[in-house]
Parts: structure tokens; sequence; C-alpha cells
């Protein structure tokens, strides 16, 4: 029987699960509340999973062109002391991709281009959905409404569809804010070999050199949720704490428009028990937000994508695949948003004592030592493999 499947949300989950389930024989639509698709966002790291996933569908040469892969990923401290260091290119040997860094925009387009002709639809603004026993009727902000076979909402971290299902789970503040800016060129004695997170007591700041002389950037502070002030700031406040840090952190800043910075709160989703209910299923931050600590937010939307659609492929019937894909996710998927929770907690720390022994004691901590502990994070394995 050729099931029909309606992914509601254009984002990054969104899009890969429709180019899974497309390559894998499936009619899939998706609908985005957007208007129009707008080259809107900063960079985005790919861990070694999500870039093992991506590999299934065909896409690592093309994603390869577009990024950039740095040969070491570090943090230090704001006077560019070394905490802890890991090889990208022994990443790369051990579970056969690198991770890799790439304007959000970029990988957006590389999705939009495989998608099938007329499969997306925009301007549709999911609201509700209600089940019927044979179809999913869901209906959209304009009042219109569609039935589909099934639906995989993919429709962020605030998903009216997980509310409707979860209406006890609400999103939580992590302590902190962040900005996000890409530099539009790197400052002379730029290092674009190095990913890098610089942990100082007034606030945390990462470098991720872009494709094309570009350098994508965030600097998180802690301050309270919904500060209005916070959203006001600009280039120079965003400057005034972090200018006691290490090169190139404050040229970076000076070189990146102010139209260009983009704020928000870091929120997630305390972990759920169910991704799961009937002909609906839930995917990527709908399912499972996570603090960006780990780098792991589209990595685990793609990583599910990928297992949704090859879920879909042996079963008999999508309710099963969905069951599936949710015990196939959900343990991997709560470590990662607990892990994520905690690390950004360490990493936030701003009482400077305590700050210079947290350096201290992650100094201690043998290169080898961590990546053993990042396996669960970058293994991707596939349904097919088991």
């Amino acid at each position: 029987m050729n099931h029909t499947f309606s992914i509601l949300g254009g984002g990054i989950g969104g899009l890969c699960t429709a180019v899974a389930l497309q390559k894998a024989g499936f009619q899939a639509t998706v609908y985005e509340a957007a208007p129009e698709i707008k080259a809107l966002g900063a960079g985005i790291m790919l861990a070694s999973n999500a870039n093992q996933a991506l590999n299934h569908l065909g896409l690592w040469p093309e994603l390869k062109a577009l990024g950039h892969i740095p040969d070491f990923m570090i943090v230090a401290d704001n006077k560019g002391k070394l905490i802890q260091k890991m090889d990208n290119q022994r990443t790369a040997q051990t579970y056969g991709f690198p991770t890799l860094t790439i304007h959000r925009a970029a990988l957006q387009q590389l999705l939009l281009d495989q998608l099938a002709p007329d499969s997306l639809v925009l301007g549709k603004k999911g609201q509700s959905v209600r089940q019927d026993g044979e179809q999913v009727h869901l209906q959209f902000e304009d009042g219109s409404e569609i039935s589909t076979d099934y639906l995989i909402a993919a429709d962020g971290i605030h998903s009216p569809i997980r509310t409707q299902l979860l209406p006890e789970v609400q999103t939580r503040y992590a302590g902190y804010t962040c900005w996000r800016g890409v530099a539009e060129q790197r400052p002379e004695g730029f290092d674009e070999k190095i990913f890098s997170e610089t942990w100082g007591s007034k606030g945390r700041f990462g470098i991720a050199p872009l494709k094309g002389g570009k350098v994508y950037w965030f600097a998180c502070k802690n301050a309270a949720p919904n500060d209005p002030k916070m959203g006001q700031y600009g280039k120079e406040e965003i400057l005034e704490i972090f200018k006691n840090f290490h090169f190139p952190i404050p040229q970076l800043i000076r070189h990146t428009a102010t139209e260009n910075i983009i704020w928000n709160d870091i929120v997630d989703l305390k972990p759920i028990k169910s991704y799961a209910f009937d002909r609906i299923v839930l995917l990527g931050d709908a399912a499972h937000a996570t603090t960006p600590n780990m780098g792991q937010g589209a990595c685990q939307a793609i990583e599910g994508a990928v297992i949704l659609a090859e879920c879909l492929k042996k079963a008999e019937k999508p309710e099963t695949a969905f069951k599936a894909y949710e015990q196939t996710k959900l343990g991997k998927a709560q470590w990662v948003v607990n892990n994520s929770w905690r690390f950004g907690k360490i990493a936030q720390l701003s009482n400077p004592l305590i700050c210079s022994l947290r350096n201290s004691l992650f100094r201690m901590i043998p290169a080898k030592s961590s990546e053993k502990r990042m396996e669960q994070l970058l293994r991707f394995e596939s349904r097919e493999a088991r």
C-alpha cells in the first residue's frame, strides 16, 4: 500500500526526513510555516554521526564541498591557554567521517535541492491535529486542513502538535543567553584549522571557520530568562563582555555587522518518554530539543530522519516503524539532552576561582579518555546494519 506521509516543519530535521523518505520510495510532503524559504541562520557543526547518516543519503560528496573540515577542536581559557584538544583527523579515521562546519543556509539548500518537485508547501503553520483510526487530520492556523495517512511532526521545540499530545511537557531555560553571528572576513593571523570554544568567567565564545573565508561564532552569557536588555545588545555591547578574551575573539566581533547577529535564550526539553503516537511521530527538536553544548541539535534530527526511513522500509505497518524508530532513538537522544545540559552548567561557571579549578581538572583528563567517552555520541548505527 502506498501511504502518504506529511511532514510538519521545513527545518533541517523536516527536510532531511523528506529526503530520506523520498529516497526510500515513500510519498512525503513538507508543510512549512514560513511564507518563503530564506537563507537565514548562522553556522552549524555537523559531527561525525550526522555525516555518517547523511552519507546514507548519498550527500557526503556535496556536503564536503560546501563545508569546512578543521584539523582540531579545542577548548581554551579566556587567555588562550589550552584546556582540551580533539584531533578531527583521528575522528575521521575512527568513524569514517570528520566533524564539518557549514553555513546553515548551505545545508538547507542542499536538502531542498534533493526534494521531489512540488513536495514543499509554504505558509502552512500547524495548529492542531486529530486521529480517527484511518487518517490524521491536520489543521493549520490559516483555517485550512489536510488529511494524511501519517504525520511526522518536526515543527521545533515549541511544537503545537507535541503540546497537544503531551500537554505537561514544558521548555526549560538553561540559565544563559546566546548571540550568534558570521564574520564576513577572517582577521590576519586567523587559524582556519581550528574549531574552538573559549571558557571565561564572563562568558563563553565559540569559533567555527566556514567555507569562503567566513567565520561563524557564538557567545553565551549567564542571564535572567527573557531579559529584554539582552535582546537589545549589539556588536559594541557584546564586544564589551569579551574585550579581554584572546585573539581572534574581539576581532571577529568587530568584523560582524550588528544586523547579522542573532539572539536567543538557550532552552531545551527535559527528556520525554515517547515519540510515537499511533499515526503521529515526533522528530528533531519537537521530540528531543537539546542545548547546543555538544553541537548535536541538528545532528540528532538528521540521525532520526535516516533511522525513521530505514524503519519504514523494514516494517509492514508504519505504526510499527514509528515504534521501532522510537526504541532506536530514545536512549541516545536522552543521553545527549542530559549530558549537554550538564556540560553547559560546567562551561558557564562564573566564579573565577572555580573556573580556574575546573580548567585544571579538565587539563588532567587524557585526550584518549575524552575521545572514548564520545564514542556513544559519534558512532551512528543504521537499522540497515543491524
